[in-house]
């Protein structure tokens, strides 16, 4: 009795903890170079799972099961494989499909590159990017999109190396994200301590909606 007394605690805690992930707020590691330089290699942040797709703005910077969106071939995973992987999501180590993106076009939006001086264009409103990294262009790859209602197009702030919508444009649907495969917002970067705080979401969220 006094055995399953002291377990008790630690099982609750437990519990506590998924709960916390599975409804709350997710902790991910970040293990690419694709955001760089507003979230770098290492960094951790806190992703709000209180996010409705309606939820979610343009800039916003989100975490989503790519699968889907992005044609990922996803391994089929025994129990044991499936027990591994829940313990390592309690330590911020996220899906291999699991991918950060920004937010440059919701349901609706218009969004191309370039326009005549070379930005990024959202319903015809040319866009300046501070969040880019140093030295990348907006975009290497041109397009001319229209997003579908319950899709968001997104894009690494490392435009020349991140594989996000642009790179599955020939695809079928064509690198939009679904909304229902949105796992939540960014919320706030929690590691290392002197990066510590939230993600901005950049001037890209003040341009009108499409026939605005």
């Amino acid at each position: 009795m006094r055995r399953q007394r002291w377990l008790l605690g630690p099982a609750l805690l437990l519990l506590a903890i998924v709960v916390v992930r599975a409804f709350l707020v997710t902790p991910f590691g970040i293990p690419s170079g694709s955001m760089q330089d507003t979230l770098l290699v290492g960094d951790h942040i806190l992703v709000s799972r209180l996010t409705a797709p309606d939820d979610v703005r343009r800039g916003d910077i989100i975490v989503f099961d790519a699968s889907q969106a992005f044609h990922l071939r996803v391994p089929e995973r025994g129990p044991l494989q499936t027990l591994v992987q829940a313990v390592q999501s309690l330590t911020g180590t996220g899906q291999p499909t699991d991918y950060v993106k920004r937010v440059i076009g919701v349901p609706g939006d218009h969004v191309r590159c370039c326009s005549a001086d070379g930005r990024l264009e959202v319903n015809g409103v040319a866009v300046t990017e501070p969040y880019v990294a140093a030295g990348q262009r907006p975009s290497a790859v041109t397009f001319d999109v229209t997003v579908p209602p319950d899709r968001f197009w997104v894009m690494g702030d490392n435009r020349g190396a991140s594989a996000d919508s642009r790179a599955h444009l020939g695809d079928p649907g064509g690198g939009m994200v679904p909304g229902d495969d949105i796992v939540g917002k960014v919320w706030v970067r929690y590691w290392p301590l002197d990066r510590l705080g939230p993600v901005a979401a950049g001037p890209v969220a003040s341009v009108p909606r499409n026939g605005e």
